[in-house]
């Protein structure tokens, strides 16, 4: 009896309801209705109001799923288009990581913030976001607080992006390659390009996916210059082998034309689950974090990014 009734009380217990609500509220991003900027803030005040569950690991499901949403998008990239894009952009991706990064060190001195932390938030904002962030610190031998801080800063402006990019697109009336190109080159997190691409069309979303990955790409390079750099262990650099799947999934659709209908529903669902993506970003941040980034390196990152966005949203306007 006392063991029946302990079951019950563990699910049934008062702070489990809490548990259910967010699980809820994950179910529904994925119906269609939901955008990618509704799931963020969907799970900014979940985690606000301290209902999200603390007995899973979220940043750790986060990464996994949006490994499997980018992946199951590729399904439904054209080889012909990532290759296209990909020349195009190549130029592009290249000033704009090495101008970010030599900016960022300038800046870092400028503003008097400890090296590693600029660096952390300078690569984050050149590359790839968290992803770049969280290669790069054990390169670096960064402290915990260090990484924190980067971290902080750059989730914050990427929900800044997810709002904004789409506005000044619509006002510069960019077509849909031209607004993919810049959003895979401006915004941080893979998340927050492919969400505000995928509110801003399909085409402007199969765009700046295969950008915003081959830029990601350039992650390993960093790590290895940043470990030289800063003396620290190359050993400790992770691979992100989900963009080696996203291009065997291309390959796949290329090659195997004929299950079309079946690429076209995996690329659907693959759309939705990047919306609960960014629901699970969104509840992983918090007040606390958010003053945890601090005045000046939020700072740094705002010039980064103002220079980054502002710079290549000049070029491409002035080559359309």
């Amino acid at each position: 009896m006392t063991t029946r009734h302990s079951l019950f009380t563990s699910i049934f217990h008062p702070a489990r309801k809490t548990d259910w609500l967010f699980y809820g509220v994950a179910l529904l991003c994925l119906l269609p209705f939901i955008s990618s900027p509704i799931a963020l803030v969907l799970g900014f005040s979940l985690a606000t109001l301290g209902l999200v569950p603390t007995q899973f690991n979220l940043a750790a499901l986060t990464k996994k799923l949006l490994s499997y949403s980018i992946i199951g998008l590729g399904f439904g990239i054209h080889l012909d288009q990532a290759i296209s894009a990909s020349k195009e952009g190549f130029g592009l991706i290249v000033a704009s990581i090495f101008c970010t990064l030599i900016l960022g060190f300038v800046l870092t001195r400028l503003l008097k913030i400890e090296q590693k932390t600029g660096h952390l938030i300078a690569s984050g904002t050149a590359i790839c976001g968290g992803s770049a962030i969280a290669a790069v610190a054990p390169a670096i031998n960064a402290r915990d607080d260090q990484t924190s801080i980067a971290l902080g800063t750059v989730f914050v402006l990427n929900a800044i992006a997810l709002f904004v990019f789409p506005i000044i697109g619509h006002f510069f009336e960019m077509s849909q390659h031209a607004f993919g190109t810049w959003a895979a080159i401006a915004i941080h997190d893979t998340s927050s390009v492919v969400g505000a691409a995928g509110a801003y069309g399909d085409e402007a979303l199969k765009t700046a996916t295969t950008l915003k990955l081959a830029r990601a790409l350039w992650i390993i390079p960093i790590a290895f210059l940043s470990a030289v750099l800063f003396k620290g262990d190359n050993k400790k650099i992770s691979v992100p082998f989900f963009i080696l799947f996203y291009c065997v999934a291309i390959l796949i659709a290329h090659f195997l034309p004929d299950l079309q209908l079946f690429y076209d529903m995996v690329f659907a669902a693959s759309k939705r689950l990047l919306v609960v993506c960014l629901f699970l970003i969104g509840s992983g941040i918090t007040i606390q974090k958010m003053r945890a980034a601090g005045f000046q390196p939020l700072l740094l990152g705002v010039m980064l990014w103002f220079s980054i966005g502002g710079g290549s949203l000049a070029y491409i306007l002035w080559q359309s």
